[in-house]
C-alpha cells in the first residue's frame, strides 16, 4: 500500500531532485500504517531519506518523505529564517521546525502555507503564493511560481521525466527499491 504512494508521489525526492514530497493516504488501520512507515523508514534511511507522519485525521494520514540534509540546506537559504520567525517558528533547526509544522497541522484544517519551504519550493514562490492568494503566478506546475519561471519550468520538466520513468519501470516489474538502488 505505502509503496504505491511512494511511487506515485515521491519519485522526485527519492531521485534527489527535491528535498521532500508529501502525500495523503488512507489510515483505516493506524497501527498498520505506522508499521509500514517504520518499515519504509528503515529501508530508505541508508539512502538518506526519512518518512514522517505529519498528521492523522479520521481515516486519513499526511506523510512527509524528505531528505534531511537537503531540508537543512533549504532552511538556511537567505530570508527563510526571518520568514519562519514571522510564521511562529523559533529557528531553522529541521527537527524543531518539523515539530512546529506538525503542531500547526494538528490544530488547523488548512495547510500552513510555509509548508512549501519544507517541500523545497523557493522562498519567493512561497511568499508570492501567500501575498497573492495563489493568483497571478508566472507558472503553475508542481507548485505556483512567482520567482524564476524559466528555472522552475526546467525543473518541472525534470520532475515529470523522473516520475514517468519510475512509473514505467515499476509497471515493467521492478520494485521501488530496485528502481532507486543506486540513489
Amino acid at each position: 500500500m505505502l509503496e504505491q504512494y511512494l511511487i506515485n508521489h515521491c519519485a522526485p525526492t527519492l531521485a534527489s531532485l527535491k528535498s521532500a514530497n508529501l502525500f495523503n493516504c488512507t489510515a483505516e488501520n493506524p497501527t498498520a500504517l505506522q508499521m509500514a512507515i517504520a518499515r519504509w523508514q528503515a529501508l530508505l534511511a541508508p539512502k538518506g531519506v526519512k518518512l514522517l507522519l505529519l498528521r492523522e485525521s479520521g481515516d486519513r494520514a499526511l506523510v512527509y518523505v524528505y531528505r534531511p540534509d537537503r531540508l537543512a540546506r533549504d532552511l538556511q537559504q537567505p530570508g527563510v529564517a526571518a520568514f519562519l520567525a514571522h510564521c511562529g517558528y523559533t529557528g531553522t533547526a529541521p527537527a524543531a521546525c518539523l515539530d512546529v509544522l506538525r503542531q500547526k497541522l494538528a490544530v488547523s484544517i488548512d495547510f500552513p502555507h510555509e509548508i512549501g519551504l519544507f517541500l523545497g519550493y523557493p522562498i519567493e514562490d512561497v511568499v508570492g503564493f501567500i501575498r497573492y492568494s495563489g493568483r497571478g503566478c508566472k507558472l503553475s506546475g508542481y507548485w505556483k511560481v512567482y520567482g524564476d519561471a524559466e528555472a522552475a519550468s526546467r525543473l518541472f520538466d525534470r520532475l515529470s521525466r523522473v516520475c514517468h520513468a519510475v512509473t514505467k519501470r515499476v509497471e515493467q516489474g521492478e520494485t521501488l527499491l530496485e528502481v532507486f538502488a543506486a540513489a
